[in-house]
């Protein structure tokens, strides 16, 4: 009988181990998947900022740009601007 509680020990402590290891694997996997992701994140905001900045602005989606003059349209200056 005695034999059968070392056993049964000896077979939890194993187990305890194998747990263990097992968990130490799934953190170090979770720590690359999350640093992976957010390095993903950087360069999609670094690609976004780069698109924005080679398209043109599209008048049809109304944004800011779409009231800028046009390339050689003569505009109006205030006054007030010119004398300070």
């Amino acid at each position: 009988m005695l034999t059968l509680h070392w056993l049964l020990t000896a077979a939890t402590l194993l187990i305890a181990v194998l747990a263990l290891l097992r968990a130490r694997r799934t953190s170090k996997r979770l720590e690359r998947l999350t640093e992976s992701y957010w390095e993903l994140r950087y360069e999609a905001g670094q690609l976004r900022a780069r698109v924005t900045r080679l398209e043109p602005p599209d008048p049809a989606s109304g944004g800011s740009h779409a009231e800028a003059p046009q390339a050689g349209a003569t505009a109006f200056v205030p006054l007030s601007s010119l004398k300070r």
